[in-house]
Order: C-alpha cells, then structure tokens, then sequence
C-alpha cells in the first residue's frame, strides 16, 4: 500500500488517514475514499453486543452504521446515538463505552488512535471562534420534561454542542439525562442570580449579544443530524463552498 496508508477499497482512492501500522490489530479495517471504516460496539449488560461499524472522517466526523439486527436501518449514528440505541445502561461516556476489537479484545474507542481527527477538529473549532473573534457560544439552558427544572449546558466544543442539541429535539429529555452532571430532579435548580452568568466574553450577565448568540456554524450544526435546521445549515454551506 502506497506509504503504508490504507487504501480504499475500489483502488481508486485513498484515505490517508491512519498508516497500517495503527490499524494493524483492529477487526475489520476498510478504506474509502474519504473515510477509514474499522468493527466497532457498545455492551449492554440486558441486551448484549450491539455490533456496528465505525466510519472515521477526515474533517472529524464519525459515523456508525449498526448491526444490532440483520433489520436494523440505523446506519447514520453518532457514537452517543449508537451507545443509546444499543440499550448501554451508564450511557452519556460513549468515548469509554464504544469499543473496538484490537487483537480479539473490546478497547474503549478513547484509547484507540481513531479519535485524532475529531479531538482536533474540537480543538480547532474552539480555537477558531477565539483566536479570530467570530461569535462563541454562550451557555443555554433546558427544561426537565419531568420536574421543569431548568438544566445548564455549556457549549465550549463541537461535542457539548451535539449534546445540548439532541437534548432539544428530546421532547422527553429529563435531568437523568444530562451528559455531564449527575443530577436528577431531587437536585436544586440554579439560583436566578446564577442563571444570569452564561459565559459571554463581552460581559458576564449579557442576556444575549452578536458575541454569544451563534445562529449556526459548524460547531453547532450537525451534517448527520435530519432536523430541518442542520440541514437547511449543510444545505446552504454546500452551496456557497
């Protein structure tokens, strides 16, 4: 293989992401043009292995098509997407709890070399909104379908985005849910004069402004994700690229 990188599978293409060196142990390696594809999973102590394969992209991206049943049509997850689909009962930890099989053995996707491509593309997306004094994202808040307590979500990085995003499609999103926190609805809510403090650069209790209101970009807007917002926002950058 051409400086030791895997090839894609049609031979017409290469995705010089990961050399053989790295892939060598992982089950199930393939190329494609734009993407390095490897078995991945996530265990359920009711249900089991749900087994998928993992796409890895270039611009950070990662992908998983399951195969938890031979009819399964989910085939466009997030990796948290994928840890609950698969019935993972400690789930929000899907960095720990997918895994890859390296030399016959379940490794936490967190200790594989496969996440290079998204920990950089965070880092530059934090990086990028600081350095060249475009909008940030200030900390929003969302409601308990169960106890209406409002719940704090900060937005630093792509991941935490994706997190507060599907949090807002869940009509039934509860504090048990929450990605970060331990909390659940015996928990206190904020105190109001907390609330005001969401993390603006410009001022500390700013109630919104050009420097912490972000109306799409894409560290919040998502190419896998069907709301009609990310693809309206994937619809009009493609147009203008």
């Amino acid at each position: 293989m051409a400086n030791g990188a895997v090839e894609s599978e049609s031979g017409c293409g290469s995705a010089v992401l990961f050399s053989e060196e790295e892939l060598r142990e992982m089950s199930g390696v393939k190329g494609g043009e734009e993407f390095v594809e490897v078995t991945c999973g996530c265990t359920s102590h009711r249900y089991g292995d749900a087994v998928g394969r993992l796409r890895v992209f270039l611009n950070g991206d990662l992908e998983i098509a399951c195969e938890c049943t031979p009819g399964c049509q989910e085939d466009k997850l997030t990796p948290a997407a994928f840890e609950k689909h698969s019935g993972r009962e400690t789930a929000r930890k899907w960095k720990n709890n997918v895994w890859i099989m390296v030399s016959g053995e379940k490794v936490p996707l967190a200790k594989t070399v496969l996440l290079k491509y998204y920990n950089q593309a965070s880092k530059n997306g934090n990086g990028s909104h600081k350095s060249s004094g475009k909008v940030c994202h200030r900390d929003e808040f969302i409601h308990c379908n169960k106890c209406n307590k409002e719940r704090r979500f900060r937005l630093r990085s792509k991941e935490e985005c994706r997190e507060h995003h599907d949090a807002t499609l869940d009509v039934n999103w509860q504090c048990s849910d929450h990605p970060y926190d331990r909390i659940t609805c015996d928990n206190d809510e904020e105190r109001a004069s907390r609330r005001m403090y969401r993390g603006c650069s410009r001022s500390p209790t700013c109630k919104g402004c050009t420097s912490c209101v972000c109306f799409g970009c894409e560290i919040c807007r998502f190419s896998d994700c069907s709301c009609q917002t990310c693809r309206d926002f994937t619809s009009n950058a493609r147009a203008q690229a």
